[in-house]
């Protein structure tokens, strides 16, 4: 006999934590589980060390806000993004209140977000987003200068040994945040423990079946032993990073019926070096190289992981076939399918400019990536900086009835036509938005339970349901009462 529980959560990541931890409080007499095929949870893209930890609010990261063919800026994006998260902010700081999670600085910390760039073009562009930007109330407190001596005063390792004469701006904003996204993963789980969830790491779904009574029938192996087992479900979340796509094939849902995924891995440049990490407490990006993927945005950031501070530069993109660092190296291949052969194929046709920028990132030493960093900091010395592998990503691929495959960024949730099971795909900005991302998935697959949730999550997140942006005085309370809570720079 299968044991039957009413909510089967795929992967130890920040997204089965978040749901998991709406779904306890909304239903507390609910069955729920979690599988993660891992020794632990928050090991693969949730932890620390695999991420940017950017808590992204569209405040630095210039690819939320492009500029149209005609010169024009819209704001429409950045404003979503910034609302999402948001909402994020509003829920931590509910589970600060509430005991759910320890001192905010466990998982939080304030970090200015800047950005930077250098030639005339880019510093005209530059000041256009801050003119339109800075009208916006939930982007109050920007500031713009083109002044070495502000900028110095701001982030001073990217003034050392500029060259006179360069055009170069920047933008900065000091109610930035960095986030230990590991930390905050294990600690809404720990407290799922608490309340009776289980949370079973070494456990790998192997297969999905819809039984004709609506559940779902989920095969599993213990990854120590091989054990077999079997569960009931009602309802399944695939929070399972890459191999999202690989579980949702095998449930058979037709909605998932074009989709693939291209794995980009990653590694960072780290310094731990005292004197260097003194100087630098910011987040700065720039612009992403011609064919770069957005998530390869350079970017040198303070990080505070477990307490201790550090710098980190990159991301480099690298390549391997595997859709999570712990996959298989046949994943890239055993995605195929004849539904989504075509798509995939005319991304690659499409993206020649992501083929030559993977190329060239491949091609990078330790010394030439130490090069890279030297554009935002013409100091760096090569033997502060060591190699970190960041975690892997992997890219949304899906058709489309235009162009006949596109490769998308960012993240996005397929649902089967019931709402019995739905799963993440894609990457940044996810981590900073699984809030919002999780409320969006309990309207759609819980449709008849969500009007009676809705009081509790405006307790828990007062802006739900509504927009900040619109309403100043909100906008303005509401950034102040979560960094208090949260010990963030207002």
């Amino acid at each position: 006999m299968s044991e039957n529980i009413d909510v089967l959560l795929i992967g130890g990541g920040i997204m089965s934590a978040t749901l998991g931890t709406f779904l306890k409080d909304l239903q507390p007499d609910w069955n729920i589980a979690v599988y993660e095929r891992l020794s632990d949870v928050a090991l693969e893209s949730s932890n620390a060390w695999n991420n940017a930890g950017t808590g992204h609010a569209a405040l630095c990261e210039l690819n939320y806000m492009p500029e149209g063919p005609d010169g024009t800026l819209d704001p429409a994006k950045a404003v979503t993004i910034n609302e999402q998260f948001q909402q994020s902010r509003q829920f931590w700081s509910s589970l600060v209140d509430e005991g759910v999670l320890d001192g905010p600085s466990t998982f939080i910390n304030s970090t200015p977000h800047m950005t930077f760039v250098t030639g005339e073009k880019n510093v005209e562009y530059l000041r256009k987003r801050y003119e339109v930007l800075k009208e916006q109330p939930l982007f109050a407190g920007i500031e713009f200068s083109d002044d070495s001596r502000v900028i110095n005063e701001w982030a001073p390792l990217l003034m050392q040994k500029r060259v006179k004469g360069e055009p170069f701006a920047a933008t900065r904003v000091p109610a930035g945040t960095d986030v230990d996204f590991g930390s905050l993963t294990r600690q809404m789980f720990a407290n799922l423990k608490d309340k009776g969830v289980d949370v079973a790491t070494n456990r790998e779904v192997r297969g999905l079946k819809q039984e004709k009574d609506g559940t779902w029938l989920v095969t599993t192996r213990e990854t120590i032993g091989r054990t077999p087992g079997h569960v009931r479900a009602k309802f399944v979340f695939v929070g399972a990073g890459g191999w999202a796509l690989k579980l949702l094939q095998r449930s058979g849902i037709p909605e998932i019926k074009g989709y693939g995924v291209f794995p980009i891995g990653g590694q960072w440049l780290r310094t731990q070096n005292p004197a260097l990490v003194a100087q630098h407490k910011a987040k700065v990006y720039s612009q992403a190289a011609v064919g770069a993927p957005p998530m390869s945005v350079p970017h040198l950031d303070t990080r505070v992981v477990d307490g201790e501070a550090s710098l980190m530069f990159g991301p480099f993109a690298t390549f391997s076939p595997k859709f999570l660092k712990n996959g298989s190296v046949w994943d890239i291949v055993t995605q195929v399918r004849p539904h989504n052969l075509f798509p995939m194929l005319k991304v690659a046709v499409d993206n020649p400019g992501l083929i030559k920028y993977l190329v060239g990132e491949l091609l990078k030493n330790h010394a030439a990536k130490v090069d890279s960093l030297r554009e935002f900091m013409p100091s760096a010395k090569d033997e502060d900086w060591e190699l970190l592998g960041a975690g892997q990503r992997a890219q949304v691929m899906k058709r489309d009835p235009k162009k006949g495959g596109v490769l998308q960024f960012g993240t996005e949730v397929v649902t089967s036509e019931d709402g019995t099971i739905a799963g993440l795909l894609g990457a940044s900005p996810g981590a900073s938005t699984a809030v919002s991302i999780m409320l969006g998935l309990l309207k759609t697959c819980f449709p008849d339970r969500i009007d009676a949730w809705q009081p509790r999550l405006r307790e828990l997140i007062p802006s739900y349901g509504t927009s900040l942006n619109t309403r100043p005085e909100a906008a303005h309370e509401e950034l102040a009462e979560t960094a208090a809570v949260l010990q963030l720079t207002a």
